[in-house]
């Protein structure tokens, strides 16, 4: 009997984690996707806002390698409330295939949420649209402090044909 709970504690285990790395309706993974080219310094432009990051702005995520496999993210903004800085580092895994925008990242031991590059600047790697597991979660990224208007406006526009609810986002502040 305690074999048989705990293969089914397991099992459950597994299912339920495998959902917190879901992958949203009618979003796709970019590939080709080239880690060494994603890492440094983001800006984020606009996001869809969650209390982990409630009032914060001038917010940056670094990537970097970790030792051992994977990527470390540093994600950093300014509290205006407390003035001070806040800053949460994490680890970050490709849950498939390295060549494809669909990672893991956690900040909080063994729980894992999905990150999920669905547009990127193939080029030049100048800016991004990341997603969570669910359509409640979406980030606007970009290498610099601000970002094209028209470029801004039209990645905004596919957010909001995906189904992304455009209209909730907050738009950072990155100056001052």
């Amino acid at each position: 009997m305690r074999k048989r709970f705990a293969a089914w504690a397991t099992a459950l285990g597994t299912v339920l984690s495998m959902g917190c790395v879901a992958i949203p309706e009618n979003i796709k993974p970019v590939e080709p996707f080239d880690a060494n080219r994603y890492l440094g310094k983001w800006y984020e432009i606009a996001r869809l806002d969650h209390s982990f990051e409630r009032g914060l702005t001038k917010v940056t995520a670094t990537y970097s390698q970790r030792e051992g496999g994977g990527l470390q993210v540093v994600n950093q903004g300014w509290s205006a409330k407390y003035r001070t800085w806040k800053s949460a580092t994490g680890k970050a895994f490709f849950v498939q295939d390295p060549g494809r925008g669909y990672l893991k990242v956690s900040f909080f031991g063994p729980f894992y949420g999905s990150y999920i590059v669905f547009d990127l600047d193939r080029a030049g790697y100048q800016y991004a649209l990341v997603a969570g597991p669910d359509k409640s979660y979406l980030w606007l990224l970009s290498r610099t402090p601000t970002m094209n208007p028209d470029k801004q406006r039209e990645l905004i526009a596919k957010a909001k044909a995906l189904g992304f609810d455009t209209t909730k986002l907050v738009f950072v502040e990155q100056d001052g």
